[in-house]
């Protein structure tokens, strides 16, 4: 692994990639808008950088995009893996290691996931405050590496509380609806049974998505402070559940993603 983190992150240098401050990783649905704000930009396709994998969603663009934003460094990837695209936890999270080590500071990270909490509406936003982890598998399971981070690191806090607080003031300050809650993350690809949703929010869950939580593993053994906002994109009530269409899930991210662009710009400009 740490060879292929150093090929990676030497490519992307090579491309006049130095120093980035700020990581952004965009998820289903989001990222037209928010790559529109990054100036003089630098761009990179996955299928050219070593080891990293190649996007199969079709809502995930695949490029890694450098530039600034409010005057700060940028490096943002336009779309994520997923574990059910068949790669492994390595694979996922391989973008967020090297963005650690090509020295960025504190990372962003986006997605559409499913409300289950029913005082919420689709279409609004959720800043994760914590998260439960229902995948099969772990980014650090394996061989570990001091260099990287320690064997068992600690997740009393795994979403920056500074940066959380933050972003609770600019949305109060935009007049954006931002609820706090509990995101799960589970494998997919499918979507829930009625069953499954009772469950996940007899547990505590308040969001279910398919991505996040790895990247957010990878962050935290890493010491690398993140937040995360979920787009809320289709209502999981399991008393009124009506099948789930991708296409308009992909339309309910697309609307709320001025929101989220506007929060994450503040946001950067504040770092």
């Amino acid at each position: 692994m740490l060879h292929e983190i150093k090929e990676a992150t030497e490519f992307i240098r090579r491309h006049g990639i130095e120093s980035p401050e700020i990581g952004v990783i965009l998820g289903t649905g989001l990222g037209e808008l928010f790559v529109k704000k990054i100036k003089n930009p630098v761009v990179i396709n996955y299928n050219s950088i070593p080891h990293f994998a190649v996007s199969t969603v079709e809502s995930h663009r695949g490029k890694l995009i450098y530039g600034t934003i409010k005057g700060k460094k940028v490096l943002a990837m336009q779309g994520r893996f997923h574990y059910y695209e068949g790669y492994n936890m390595q694979q996922i999270t391989l973008p967020v290691r090297v963005m650690k080590m090509l020295g960025v500071e504190q990372l962003l990270i986006s997605n559409a996931a499913g409300n289950m909490n029913r005082k919420w509406k689709k279409g609004q936003l959720m800043l994760i405050d914590d998260h439960i982890n229902l995948q099969t598998d772990n980014p650090l399971r394996g061989e570990n590496f001091e260099v990287l981070g320690p064997r068992f690191p600690d997740m009393s806090q795994p979403y920056s509380g500074v940066l959380n607080n933050k972003l609770i003031k600019i949305a109060k300050k935009q007049n954006i609806k931002l609820n706090v809650g509990v995101y799960v993350g589970v494998m997919g690809p499918n979507m829930e049974t009625r069953a499954e949703y009772r469950f996940l929010r007899q547990i505590g869950g308040d969001a279910v998505g398919m991505s996040t939580v790895p990247e957010v593993v990878v962050a935290n053994h890493m010491g690398l402070p993140c937040c995360a906002i979920s787009v809320l994109t289709d209502d999981c009530d399991p008393d009124n559940l009506k099948p789930a269409v991708i296409s308009d899930i992909i339309k309910v991210a697309h609307k709320a993603e001025g929101k989220l662009t506007d929060l994450y710009v503040d946001l950067i400009a504040q770092l």
